[in-house]
């Protein structure tokens, strides 16, 4: 895949200048620049770039060089426009007629997702959902390699669940700072999770992800992302009933502009129905 559509340029008319002049500065220049940037981003923008990211590691392996936009959005699943405005907040316009440049892009939002630091991953709750996720191949493959794994029992404390043998929860704090953890994966039931994440921070976790049914308590330099797949359920269900609503209202639109509304006395409705049949057509 090559570039064959035009990028947008900056405000300034300084098409692909921004992502040369990165490259050229000082890293003391370029990351205050970098983390002012990221501050700016809405949340939703940061998820996509995700995404993006993962879209242009896959034309990387496929040795892809430069993509456009319009490509780029095709495969990452957005509008072209959408991916042009996330793509502006970590300073990245692209070359008019070129596109952008892949390694350069991965660069940038690795960057900005914090993906250049080195993260370790901690698992705590090792039952049908901790294990999937502690087995789970995508965190390594992604720079978040699993590197503790923890539980209350005993008959799995010892136990090497994907090649990492399991602690007991009440040595958080110690195995957590020994091996550097980052980020904690809570995948306990809603008693006890709160107990976990003090562990967690306790042991020098900054970031959490918390699949337990509870609002977690941690302090304001501490992140939590709250997974709740029952709430992503009930959410898939209220898209599928509007798209049905809609899909009714339409059918409902669509027989009364059909409907047989003819001259009085000439077989069709009287004068009445048509008045009532005219307002249903205006309320719709």
């Amino acid at each position: 895949m090559t570039a064959h559509g035009a990028d947008v340029q900056d405000g300034d008319g300084q098409a692909g200048a921004d992502s040369r002049t990165d490259r050229k500065q000082s890293p003391a220049i370029e990351v205050p620049a970098a983390r002012e940037r990221a501050r700016a981003i809405p949340e939703a923008a940061v998820a996509r770039l995700a995404v993006y990211l993962r879209a242009l590691s896959g034309l990387a392996d496929q040795n892809v060089n430069t993509v456009s936009s319009d490509e780029l959005a095709v495969v990452a699943g957005v509008n072209s426009a959408k991916l042009r405005k996330d793509l502006s907040y970590i300073g990245s316009y692209g070359t008019r007629g070129v596109g952008y440049e892949v390694a350069v892009l991965v660069g940038q939002i690795e960057r900005t997702l914090g993906l250049t630091r080195k993260h370790s991953v901690a698992v705590v709750g090792i039952g049908n959902l901790g294990h999937a996720l502690a087995n789970y191949g995508g965190f390594p493959s992604r720079g978040f390699p699993v590197s503790a794994l923890f539980d209350l029992d005993p008959d799995l404390v010892g136990v090497p669940v994907g090649g990492i043998p399991v602690d007991h929860i009440d040595d958080i704090v110690e195995v957590c700072s020994e091996r550097e953890v980052t980020i904690g994966v809570i995948a306990t039931p809603a008693q006890g999770a709160q107990e976990v994440c003090d562990g967690l921070v306790a042991g020098g976790v900054t970031c959490i992800l918390n699949f337990a049914p509870v609002v977690l308590q941690v302090p304001e330099d501490v992140e939590v992302r709250k997974v709740d797949l029952a709430v992503e359920m009930q959410i898939l269900s209220f898209h599928v009933a509007r798209r049905q609503q809609e899909a009714a209202a339409a059918a409902d639109r669509s027989d009364v502009d059909g409907a047989d509304i003819g001259p009085p006395g000439g077989g069709g409705r009287v004068p009445g129905e048509v008045e009532s049949a005219n307002r249903m057509v205006e309320r719709l």
